[in-house]
């Protein structure tokens, strides 16, 4: 096919996937059925494999991939075994992708396809949503509890809210009024002025952040991650899912792919905490 000839000539002969060798299970989420998780069904493996499909969370947190703009960027993010690949569909930002080609942006990939949408009614996220056939909605605005719990019911997806804190304190409210409406908790630092974290690191004390969490939701750690501290991060934090976007970026929108390949194997690196939770 026309993609697989890309990924031939762009990054070389098939290769095993940087995380394609499980590791011991850990009392942090890790060695929870993805389903405890409400993660995701089981499928068949593929090549070379996105950990996303498996029956187990077992060798550490997953991977997403966010602001995706570009086909090759998708392409070489799924070839890595991204767990998730996210898009912008809320127009006006940065990285924001037209929902009239995001389909084709993300066809084919075995990704969990991640929707991103800022301040949208429950109508507008259900249409955008549907048109990249998404996994996974992630809100990024200030949506109400309500409109977050029928969006929930509208759909196969699951929800995820996205909190920038820079104190404890934000993290417990919010968990206070979402809890019962989403499916996770996409967690990162404040830059203030900015939708989405701008790159800010989550700068809370991370035994705090854990109790503030319910384990029965998805715990996703994003924020300034790059190759050089998310493997501190994963250890210190524990989450389920690390997110990333602009720390593996050569220049805005467009991923680097050695800067990827750096972070798939810096995940892979990270000494997992003994801590449960």
């Amino acid at each position: 096919t026309t993609s697989s000839l890309f990924l031939k000539v762009a990054f070389g002969a098939p290769q095993t996937s940087q995380r394609s060798e499980p590791r011991e299970s850990m009392p942090c989420s890790w060695g929870r059925h993805s389903s405890e998780l409400m993660i995701l069904p089981q499928r068949p493996a593929r090549w070379p494999g996105s950990h996303a499909w498996r029956g187990t969370v077992s060798d550490g947190p997953l991977i997403k991939i966010c602001g995706l703009q570009r086909r090759e960027d998708v392409l070489l993010a799924d070839l890595l075994g991204a767990d998730f690949v996210g898009v912008i569909l809320s127009t006006g930002f940065g990285r924001s992708v037209d929902q009239s080609v995001a389909a084709a942006l993300l066809e084919g990939v075995a990704a969990r396809k991640v929707a991103v949408v800022v301040d949208e009614s429950v109508e507008s996220m259900v249409d955008l949503a549907s048109s990249i056939d998404a996994d996974v909605i992630q809100l990024h605005g200030g949506e109400s509890p309500d409109d977050v719990a029928e969006l929930r019911t509208r759909g196969p997806w699951r929800v995820w809210k996205g909190l920038r804190c820079a104190t404890l304190g934000e993290i417990e409210q919010a968990v206070t009024v979402y809890q019962g409406s989403v499916d996770g908790f996409l967690v990162e630092g404040r830059r203030d002025g900015v939708i989405g974290g701008g790159g800010a690191v989550l700068g809370i004390e991370p035994e705090g952040v854990r109790g503030a969490l319910p384990s029965s939701r998805v715990f996703v750690l994003a924020g300034g991650l790059t190759a050089d501290i998310v493997g501190g991060m994963v250890t210190q934090f524990c989450p389920d899912v690390v997110d990333v976007s602009s720390g593996v970026e050569s220049h805005p929108g467009g991923k680097d792919p050695d800067l990827l390949r750096s972070f798939f194997a810096a995940v892979g690196r990270a000494p997992l905490s003994p801590r449960g939770h």
